[in-house]
């Protein structure tokens, strides 16, 4: 079991989730948390994976470390979304388990569930189909990992555990138009909107699909309590367990940077998979773990924090 006394890395630690997942571990009292850099541990390179053990020599790991974009990226990159995710967790694992590190936690996601899975989507349909086609590369390489992690506890009675965290969102995300999610471009769409006095922002597809969202720090709690006390081969989904359409999610954004223009839905860009929305009773079970924070009041604490790092409006 991992406790407070052991020494956990957090790969991608640096990064939006990783940074609140470095928060919620040193809250909690570890003291010994490390985050690796890029320039100075390539995650792709058996090498420099067994080069950090050796540095760090580390009782659990956190895999939080992924190449990830929206929908206009995952269309653009497929080759390197597949590649760069599915190197990096089956190397982790591996020299994990030559250096018998006690807990490995990989984050998976839910683009590895099929474009059609029965809503709520529960961990038993993971198999049951092929992903929708936008997002399959990089959600097909994170299911292998679950595949790893299986195998890995059967041979080796290595402890490895597979978490399926939803859309996040939260202070500290990515709001690159090249790269970014819908709730921080959305965003980014309309403040910048309001301050050149557009009259109208663009919105992809129709608007109808729908999505699940969970703040930062719910699931950076969620999968705390999942290192501490998880340890099941079985997948478990974290989500807030509240379905909204994109077209309602861009309505509610639009109310709380009080833009007052108009929305155009380009319906010549794709919606991506239909629905989305997870079955989280696994995680109510196992861990007793609800997310607090509701999406409007989490909207309301990103829009505030993007606000305070711009220094044009």
């Amino acid at each position: 079991m991992i406790d407070t006394n052991d020494s956990i890395v957090v790969t991608g630690g640096a990064g939006f989730l990783g940074s609140h997942l470095t928060e919620e571990l040193q809250s909690r009292g570890y003291e010994e948390v490390f985050v690796p850099r890029s320039s100075e541990y390539d995650l792709r390179n058996p090498g420099a994976i067994k080069q950090l053990y050796e540095d760090i020599e580390p009782d659990g790991v956190i895999h939080a470390a992924a190449t990830v974009g929206g929908i206009g990226a995952n269309r653009e990159r497929p080759g390197e979304f597949f590649y760069d995710n599915a190197i990096m967790g089956i190397e982790l694992i591996e020299q994990a388990r030559r250096y018998d590190i006690k807990k490995f936690v990989t984050l998976g996601t839910i683009c590895s569930y099929p474009k059609h899975t029965p809503v709520p989507f529960s961990e038993e349909d993971l198999w049951d189909g092929y992903p929708e086609e936008t997002n399959a590369p990089y959600g097909i390489a994170k299911k292998a990992l679950l595949t790893q992690g299986r195998a890995y506890r059967r041979q080796y009675g290595f402890n490895s555990i597979h978490l399926l965290p939803v859309n996040l969102y939260g202070p500290r995300d990515d709001f690159d138009p090249k790269t970014s999610h819908v709730i921080p471009a959305i965003i980014k769409k309309c403040i910048d909107a309001k301050k050149q006095g557009n009259d109208s922002i663009t919105a992809w597809g129709t608007g109808e699909p729908t999505r699940e969202f969970l703040y930062v720090t719910d699931a950076a709690r969620g999968i705390v309590d999942a290192m501490e006390d998880y340890n099941s081969p079985e997948p478990m989904n974290l989500g807030s367990g509240h379905e909204i359409s994109i077209k309602e999610l861009i309505r509610t954004i639009v109310e709380v940077t009080e833009y007052e223009g108009e929305i155009i839905w380009d319906r010549s860009k794709p919606d991506g998979q239909p629905r989305r929305c997870l079955d989280i009773s696994r995680a109510n079970k196992n861990l007793d773990w609800e997310p607090k924070i509701e999406l409007r009041e989490g909207i309301r604490s990103v829009v505030d924090w993007y606000l305070d790092q711009r220094s044009d409006v």
